[in-house]
């Protein structure tokens, strides 16, 4: 992020207005994280990942894309801007949530080091714990469609 963040520098040391947009995982039923766990859980073998205590900011697709109009057009809007719910939840809660979004169990685990040795390095990505929260986007007056994740999927699933 450092490095993407630092090469606009030069745009916004020469006058023009820079906003850095730092999105959580963007909920959609047609790619990226929900995308890929749509099948497993719509056959209710979708598991709470490790403890299932570590934090996943996330945001719908609609919230995102309103989140981008919303900063672009606001002139006032400049530096770095979470763009997550304001509400993160954990594995535990997002996994509940999903099955219960598609009227499926949640019943399995997958354990940390079954996940560590399948997925090498990459397994820190699903284990890591990220609690974000959009502070400045809302100072700056945006408001959420869908605040909760239960909002959120039913709309990612909607469409």
């Amino acid at each position: 992020m450092r490095d993407w963040e630092a090469a606009a520098a030069p745009a916004r040391e020469s006058g023009i207005r820079v906003v850095n947009l730092r999105s959580g995982l963007v909920l959609s039923r047609h790619g990226g994280l929900l995308g890929q766990l749509l099948l497993p859980f719509q056959l209710g073998l979708g598991p709470k990942i490790g403890s299932g205590r570590q934090y996943m900011s996330w945001i719908s697709m609609a919230d995102e894309l309103s989140a981008i109009s919303f900063l672009l057009t606001s002139a006032d809007a400049t530096g770095a801007y979470n763009l997550t719910a304001p509400e993160p939840v954990t594995n535990a809660e997002f996994t509940t949530s999903l099955a219960a979004a598609l009227r499926r169990p949640a019943l399995l685990t997958l354990p940390s080091p079954v996940l560590r040795t399948a997925l090498g390095e990459v397994s820190g990505e699903l284990l890591g714990s990220s609690r974000v929260l959009p502070a400045r986007l809302l100072a700056a007056g945006f408001s959420f469609a869908h605040p909760d994740i239960a909002t959120a999927l039913q709309a990612a699933l909607a469409h």
